[in-house]
């Protein structure tokens, strides 16, 4: 009887999965689909529909998976990649007035500020990234940090708040030999 209920449990889990995957693919990623401006390839949404306040437009390049909270402008350009766990916001969530706060009154303009994250950035796990902020293009954001200003092309930041530790790396740069001019990585 054990192996029989065992069999039944692991098939529980398999008709799960079947019916979440089939929930994302042909409901949730439609849906998202016609609330954005424009949509890359191979955008991957995990286990929700993203919740999008306000009349914004959202633009998503290529190779995107995501779980963000927009209330005016976030734009991820092509080829980015964004690890479990990260928070991506353009607002605070709340007024920063206190007394606003306890009425619940809503997110003032002064609270939004857009979120930019250029071409081949990549976002570690775990990390925030808050209004405001433009990570450069190649950019790389460690783990479990919280970005609260502008992030350089081609850097490693990391930290709480995140500070660049590296700069230019990963930037293809052109090295002359012999007047012919080749591509050759900087890291």
């Amino acid at each position: 009887m054990k192996p029989v209920l065992r069999g039944c449990y692991e098939i529980h889990f398999l008709i799960l999965l079947l019916f979440r995957r089939l929930r994302i693919y042909l409901y949730y990623e439609p849906l998202f689909r016609s609330r954005c401006a424009s949509v890359g390839t191979n955008l991957n949404l995990y286990n929700e529909l993203p919740y999008i306040d306000g009349h914004v437009d959202i633009h998503i390049g290529n190779h995107v998976t995501i779980t963000i909270g927009v209330n005016q402008s976030v734009v991820i350009e092509d080829d980015v990649l964004i690890a479990t766990n990260c928070r991506i916001t353009d607002n605070d969530g709340h007024p920063r007035d206190a007394e606003l706060r306890a009425r619940n009154a809503p997110i003032g303009l002064r609270d939004i500020k857009p979120v930019i994250i250029r071409r081949h950035a990549w976002i570690g796990n775990s990390s925030q990234i808050m209004k405001g902020v433009t990570i450069g293009e190649g950019a790389i954001i460690g783990a479990n940090s919280v970005v609260i200003s502008n992030i350089p092309d081609y850097c490693i930041a990391m930290g709480n708040p995140a500070e660049v530790l590296f700069r230019n790396i990963g930037r293809a740069k052109v090295v002359e030999r012999s007047g012919i001019a080749e591509q050759a990585d900087a890291s």
